[in-house]
């Protein structure tokens, strides 16, 4: 009966994580739709909006404690609970980041022409979508292949967004003075992307981790050698 109790009480907190990975991926999408319309109502919406991600991280965190407290949970329970934790964590900060894109479109981009630099912009927020996409996945599905690859894109990401800083100073900012507050925006909203990408990637380690209990953070050798078996 116990241990009936605690999987529905694992159930419900699953629950929540899902819906609050949800509403991350929802104000990502928006995000961009608002920057890629240059739209201040729709970028005002995903601002307005950042409070309930915050209060649902809130409730998950004590469900948390709670059941750490209660339960007093051991090896694979223990390490899910942890990881539920760490993931809670990481998407209410990629939701902070999406609010972030969107107070530079507010501020700074709105009702103004983008400047001829889109190209890679929008490759980079296909990447943080996707990654954020295939963490929650890998979490949902304890898929630990799922959870290398959001790690090896991780490159990818900051390539580009060197890249587009590269040309936003070398081109926009050094070359027009008055492009200048528009160019540092867009430089801002990449460093954003990017930051997606990281977290994206920490909750893939955290995946690693849950299913089997080895630390891959700041460790690729062990990402590499790791041996696809899940631990108790």
């Amino acid at each position: 009966m116990i241990d009936r109790h605690f999987d529905e009480e694992l159930k419900d907190l699953k629950s929540d994580l899902l819906k609050i990975a949800a509403m991350t991926e929802e104000a990502i999408h928006r995000s961009i739709e608002a920057l890629n319309a240059r739209d201040k109502e729709a970028a005002l919406g995903v601002i307005s909006d950042d409070e309930k991600i915050d209060q649902l991280e809130l409730k998950i965190d004590e469900q948390v404690v709670d059941l750490l407290a209660r339960r007093q949970p051991i090896a694979a329970d223990l390490r899910f609970l942890l990881t539920a934790m760490k993931i809670n964590t990481q998407l209410e900060r990629i939701a902070d980041l999406a609010v972030n894109i969107a107070q530079r479109v507010v501020l700074e981009l709105a009702d103004l022409p983008l400047i001829k630099l889109q190209g890679d912009i929008p490759r980079l927020a296909g990447i943080a979508q996707k990654t954020v996409r295939q963490a929650i996945d890998a979490f949902v599905n304890h898929d630990e292949t799922l959870a290398k690859g959001v790690i090896l894109a991780d490159e990818e990401a900051d390539e580009l967004r060197n890249a587009i800083q590269r040309e936003l100073i070398d081109e926009y900012i050094v070359k027009d003075p008055a492009l200048a507050p528009r160019a540092v925006a867009l430089l801002l909203v990449a460093r954003h992307f990017e930051r997606i990408c990281d977290h994206a990637t920490n909750i893939a380690e955290d995946v690693i981790y849950m299913v089997h209990a080895e630390v891959v953070k700041h460790r690729p050798e062990a990402l590499e050698d790791f041996d696809g078996e899940q631990s108790s």
